[in-house]
């Protein structure tokens, strides 16, 4: 094997990446994955315990991180942080907008139909996926533009090909989220450089703090209608586990992609393939 080749189109070292969202199950994962390919990591997460736990576990590996404290939903603290990242490492290569999530508020239930659904609820799903990827980006973007490059990966979700029933406003923003990611691709190359590539996953089912009282029942642990219909409709049988985001993550900030932006990437198992026949 020619390691040395490998480098090239891999490595990541020397590297920067912000991720937001840090601190939880999916982008903890790929914060700790970027940092054992050679990267500093910047674990941004509104929550600072979540983020200096993912940062521990990096820097007992002998990884280089920094635990920020973020809102993501205020452009003050992103300010904020970008500060504190660029004071500590003085550059962000890769964004990652991992910050996302749902809530019961949200989901239509028997007890809770969609014409009953509270707009404070619906407006909170929206802002944190959406308005929650814009503005890193528009902070975190500025400075790439300043160099002349960088990359920026977008968290959308299956369900931004594939609405699913029940949760209509993490539905719509995935969607919004995919969308932006094909406009802000093209904004970036066409008005700034070539070299600030924009793209994003589609990840499939993983069981996360956010959709667990869907998938499972909470007393008994075992699959819920829906979540035994999820695994039913993807070919693979499973739901994801974390570790198998990391190569595309890898991937597609990596200058193997060198020539990929504005690609919404599913890893789904196979969800969006299948017609259900």
């Amino acid at each position: 094997m020619d390691s040395a080749y490998l480098e090239t189109l891999f490595g990541l070292s020397g590297k920067t990446a912000v991720v937001t969202g840090g601190g939880g199950i999916l982008c903890g994962a790929m914060s700790k994955a970027l940092a054992r390919a050679g990267a500093r990591i910047a674990v941004l997460d509104l929550f600072p315990e979540a983020a200096q736990k993912v940062v521990d576990e990096i820097s007992a590996s002998d990884g280089q991180a920094l635990a920020v404290q973020c809102d993501v939903l205020d452009r003050a603290s992103v300010e904020a942080a970008a500060r504190k990242v660029l004071a500590e490492f003085g550059r962000a290569d890769f964004l990652i907008n991992g910050a996302g999530g749902n809530k019961k508020e949200a989901t239509t239930t028997t007890d809770l139909s969609f014409f009953d659904l509270p707009a404070e609820a619906i407006q909170w799903v929206f802002n944190l996926n959406c308005v929650g990827t814009i503005l890193p980006s528009q902070v975190f973007g500025r400075a790439m533009v300043e160099r002349g490059a960088g990359s920026i990966l977008n968290i959308a979700s299956v369900n931004a090909y594939l609405p699913l029933t029940r949760i209509p406003a993490y539905s719509a923003a995935k969607a919004a989220v995919a969308n932006f990611t094909q406009w802000l691709a093209v904004h970036m190359a066409q008005e700034y450089s070539p070299h600030i590539r924009v793209n994003a996953i589609a990840p499939g089912f993983f069981l996360t703090t956010q959709n667990r009282f869907l998938l499972t029942d909470e007393q008994t642990g075992d699959l819920t209608a829906r979540g035994q219909t999820i695994v039913d409709h993807t070919p693979m049988g499973r739901f994801g586990d974390p570790e198998e985001l990391l190569g595309t993550v890898i991937w597609l900030l990596s200058p193997a992609s060198a020539f990929v932006t504005g690609a919404v990437v599913p890893v789904d198992g196979g969800f969006c393939a299948f017609s259900g026949v």
